[in-house]
């Protein structure tokens, strides 16, 4: 049954991040020709933005070393976006090569998190993402800042939400044209995800540039949602079937599952563009493609009707 809520957003623009975020955590490696069927399909069911694969080092995610040979796969795709995460130059180097239009870096908001994630400091990321992003803009390319750790770190516990700001403002200022705060080992809760929200407001970045990244490892990524959703976000981040992690932080565990966020936005009365029936009918065949159930509760009580 529908029933709206009052003072929410009309529409909202689901981030896909199944193909890449989801899978970069799977041990064993999942076939080219499987990603790009996974790709395909999801965009038969309505979604407009799909985050296709990174041009990493091949040493650092093992799962996405493939990226070259993917990306021409999905040249048939129609009018979804398709973009990319590049960690330097040379992965936007590789990017561009390819014809890819969207591209996104991938920041932190902690000091632990970059150094074992991208091996520098925060501000040395910030100087390595600068000409990463001039040349992208130069190039009517569109850049996606992502920037992770942003409520808890595994090492340093709580983030204080002015340190956040920074940071985000940092990336905002390089040029980036939108923002996905990411919560990336599922500590948020609705409270904490308004005040960031309205922090970030007070130092200039706009409501419409962001993004919420939210994982479920404690089950708050829908109510996190509905606070952004609240606060007048309307782009979120979600992976079907409720894959991912993160390669770098062992306490960070599945992503909010897509299905459950349509559900949640479909009861909602707030338009995506997305079939649940076929999202869930996509994940049910991924899930046999890596041989175990999709974790998603919208999934499991939908496969079995």
């Amino acid at each position: 049954m529908t029933v709206p809520a009052q003072d929410l957003p009309p529409r909202v623009r689901i981030h896909e991040v199944g193909a890449r975020d989801g899978l970069q955590n799977e041990k064993a490696v999942v076939p080219t020709e499987v990603k790009a069927e996974f790709i395909h399909r999801l965009a038969a069911s309505g979604l407009s933005t799909i985050e296709a694969t990174s041009f990493v080092h091949p040493k650092w995610v093992p799962q996405l070393a493939d990226a070259e040979d993917l990306f021409p796969r999905l040249a048939d795709i129609g009018e979804v976006a398709l973009p990319v995460l590049v960690p330097n130059e040379r992965g936007l180097d590789r990017a561009l090569a390819l014809g890819a239009r969207r591209i996104a870096v991938f920041g932190s908001a902690t000091e632990t998190f970059a150094a074992r994630n991208l091996n520098r400091t925060v501000d040395e990321s910030l100087a390595m993402f600068e000409p990463v992003v001039a040349r992208a803009k130069a190039g009517k390319v569109h850049v996606r800042g992502y920037l992770s750790m942003c409520f808890g770190d595994p090492w340093e516990g709580p983030v204080p939400v002015h340190q956040v700001v920074r940071v985000a403002k940092a990336l905002m200022d390089l040029g980036c044209d939108e923002l996905s705060l990411g919560d990336t080992i599922g500590v948020a809760t609705p409270g904490h995800v308004q005040d960031l929200l309205s922090e970030l407001n007070e130092e200039g970045v706009r409501t419409d540039t962001i993004g919420v990244h939210f994982h479920d490892t404690y089950g708050q990524a829908l109510s996190n949602t509905l606070a952004a959703l609240q606060h007048g976000v309307t782009t979120v981040d979600a992976s079907a079937g409720g894959l991912g992690g993160c390669p770098y932080a062992k306490s960070a565990t599945g992503n909010l599952a897509t299905e459950d966020l349509v559900w949640m936005l479909d009861g909602l009365g707030i338009e995506t563009g997305v079939d649940l029936d076929a999202l869930t009918a996509t994940s049910v065949w991924l899930a046999e493609q890596l041989g175990r159930p999709s974790p998603s509760r919208t999934v499991r009580a939908l496969s079995v009707r």
